[in-house]
């Protein structure tokens, strides 16, 4: 399966970094720009960055984006729900 990635969406944030991407910058106007399907995937128990704070959010201002979210799921969801983000993430680019 070929993915053309300026058809599709993907974002992953390096670990070390998102915190202080997420508490320092506004990124409301880079997410009101993207237009391509775009999966969000967020946990609803992450007491780092909280759902209501990133994942809702982001979710409503990006125009075309599909919410995943992981009940009772923290933060660093990569590693601890790491089959289920490659299951979500595959069924996502599948669809493209």
């Amino acid at each position: 399966m070929e993915v053309d990635r300026r058809d599709t969406a993907v974002v992953f944030t390096d670990p070390q970094n998102e915190v202080l991407s997420e508490t320092e910058t506004d990124q409301t106007e880079d997410l009101k720009r993207i237009d391509v399907p775009t999966l969000i995937i967020h946990g609803d128990d992450d007491q780092i960055v909280p759902f209501a704070d990133a994942g809702l959010l982001q979710s409503k201002l990006v125009k075309s984006a599909r919410l995943k979210v992981y009940q009772g799921a923290p933060h660093g969801l990569c590693t601890t729900r790491k089959d289920q983000v490659n299951e979500d993430l595959l069924a996502f680019l599948k669809e493209r």
